[in-house]
């Protein structure tokens, strides 16, 4: 087999100008992507991967093009143990670099960064000692990711921590206990470690959720990944309490208090960055369940076309948040993403110049520069009277996590009057139902018209795997209520690059190793804007009929919901399946 060189940029040419050249990327871009991955401390071609500005096979021929060296496939790729550990796990780990194949003395090593020179140096150190040639391929960070796990799976890594348990013994023994105290015992190995490699996982995993429950005679891990819970796990039941116990070291919460609820929250570095764990405990019959929601603080989720938001929607939504005061509401039920649109609104309007403070329940992700509060009954801090406080502190922009009742409704329109902007959350069903919701909490008609700027429901799809999605013909029923319902858009509704043409074209997931076979990979909203216009004033304060509500939202050339998602199935982005199941009421 032929050896390869070392990587070495092809004509003077490194990787970014490559991209420039490419036009996968402006120069502009290059400089954002540059102070971003310095804030990060992170290189910028590692920040460039673990935010996907660019696809990951465009960014894998750029490199190859920029470094003269060949790419490889590896996803579905089954790698022994005795040759991933040609290159031992902390140095693939440091320098983000894998062995995935070995023929005699020839080694093949997967680079995600062929610049980096460190990296070929301990490559380079470990082919001299044993006499091997190398042959370098320029590889995926996700890639990297897949053949990484195969260092050691999720159960024989927590079996590796279980090693030297006592079989059928509580991981924490009494003598254990008596001699250390509980909460220095929970710290110590083996289970610091199963909790700690409870949590990578589901942080790789893109989990939001993870749930430990105890069971009848074992107890099971299991992980919400695009809305959708997977057992991960099954644990023997005599190391629940010790793993319970663990985590409430963690979030602070009291180790020797089982029989009522308790909430918390912790940090904790990981490779990615810095994630946030939100932890509640619940007695449950002889034991107590911890569900833990991840706040991925890293990830590059502030962007609102990111999240799927697009054309006039998207305008609108600026437009109006630009405003010099106003209320903004988003509505839907929980876990419909109206937190993570909050905070990105949040993130455009973040400036040094403006005095941004919230009130929330709980604090989801910090935010640099934004005053966060969390209400908290217990102490009479409630929406209400937090709304209140916050008025006295001079701000120019005020979040507030949820409108609950009629006080909290009512500080909050009064406060828009009042020179402010006011961003909140409400639950209904769409966003025509906003309006008729405030008037029940006794707002009157003449204040919302004052105060109310734009109302947007909003609900989350799961997202198709890009790598296994394939187009199909949908069965006509389907095909027909797709076509009624976008038929009656103007043109400028839809994507320019959407054709609406007889027979529909769908796509769905057929399942591949990216995907854990399920066909979908991520979620992505789908949405509806009601912008609060002078015609909409009229009719609001003429009796708010929905019917005239809604004929005026199809004037504004507007998409509905149902509609977003069907343009989205058409993009191939979700399916039909997906769009129905989250708008039916």
């Amino acid at each position: 087999m032929e050896t390869a060189k070392i990587p070495n940029p092809a004509s003077g040419v490194n990787l970014l100008d490559y991209l420039v050249k490419q036009k996968l990327a402006t120069s502009e871009q290059i400089e954002l992507w540059k102070k971003e991955a310095w804030v990060r401390g992170k290189s910028v071609i590692e920040f460039i991967e673990e935010s996907k500005e660019i696809k990951d096979e465009d960014l894998v021929v750029a490199k190859s093009k920029a470094y003269n060296i060949p790419t490889i496939e590896l996803f579905g790729r089954i790698v022994g143990l005795d040759v991933l550990r040609i290159i031992p796990e902390e140095i693939a780990t440091n320098y983000k670099i894998i062995c995935f194949a070995q023929d005699g003395k020839v080694c093949s090593i997967g680079l995600v960064d062929p610049g980096n020179y460190k990296a070929i140096e301990a490559v380079e150190f470990i082919a001299r000692k044993n006499g091997y040639q190398i042959k370098y391929y320029a590889i995926s960070l996700s890639a990297y990711k897949y053949i990484l796990r195969q260092y050691q799976s999720l159960s024989s890594e927590v079996e590796q921590a279980l090693k030297g348990a006592p079989a059928g013994e509580e991981v924490v023994s009494k003598v254990e206990i008596a001699e250390k105290g509980f909460e220095e015992v929970v710290r110590s190995a083996p289970v610091a470690k199963m909790v700690n490699v409870i949590l990578e996982h589901a942080v790789e995993g893109k989990a939001s959720d993870v749930h430990i429950e105890p069971l009848a005679e074992e107890t099971r891990v299991r992980y919400r990944i695009d809305g959708i819970l997977h057992t991960s796990l099954i644990l023997p039941k005599a190391v629940h309490s010790s793993i319970i116990a663990r985590v409430k070291v963690l979030s602070n919460l009291k180790i020797d208090e089982t029989r009522v609820p308790q909430d918390g929250r912790f940090r904790k570095k990981f490779e990615s960055g810095d994630v946030d764990f939100r932890v509640s405990t619940l007695p449950v019959v002889d034991n107590e369940k911890v569900v833990m929601r991840i706040l991925d603080t890293s990830s590059n989720v502030l962007d609102l076309e990111r999240l799927g938001f697009w054309g006039k929607s998207s305008r609108v939504m600026k437009d109006n948040i630009d405003k010099p005061h106003g209320m903004f509401l988003i509505t839907g039920p929980t876990g419909s993403g109206k937190s993570t649109t909050l905070y990105a609104l949040i993130h455009l309007l973040n400036k040094e110049a403006v005095n941004i403070v919230t009130l929330e329940d709980p604090v989801e992700y910090y935010q640099k520069g934004v005053n966060q509060s969390q209400v908290n009954p217990e102490v009479g801090l409630t929406f209400a009277r937090g709304l209140r406080s916050i008025l006295r502190q001079d701000p120019d922009i005020i979040m507030v996590g949820e409108i609950r009742d009629a006080e909290t409704a009512e500080l909050a329109v009064h406060a828009s009057l009042t020179g402010h902007i006011v961003l909140s959350t409400l639950h209904t069903n769409d966003a025509f139902g906003a309006v008729p919701r405030l008037i029940d909490m006794k707002i009157e008609p003449f204040l919302l018209t004052s105060s109310l700027n734009l109302v947007m429901a909003q609900r989350l799809v799961r997202k198709l795997c890009d790598h296994c999605k394939e187009e199909i013909i949908l069965p006509k029923r389907y095909e027909d209520d797709v076509w009624r319902s976008l038929s009656t858009l103007p043109k400028e509704a839809l994507p320019k690059d959407l054709k609406l043409v007889r027979p529909l074209r769908f796509h769905r997931g057929k399942g591949c190793v990216r995907c854990e076979n399920t066909g979908y990979k991520g979620r992505i909203s789908i949405a509806e804007v009601l912008e609060i216009t002078e015609e909409l004033k009229k009719i609001i304060l003429a009796g708010c009929e929905l019917d005239k509500i809604k004929a005026e939202f199809n004037k504004q050339g507007m998409h509905s919901m149902i509609q977003d998602g069907y343009i989205k199935s058409l993009q191939g982005k979700t399916t039909v399946e997906e769009v129905i199941k989250v708008t039916k009421e």
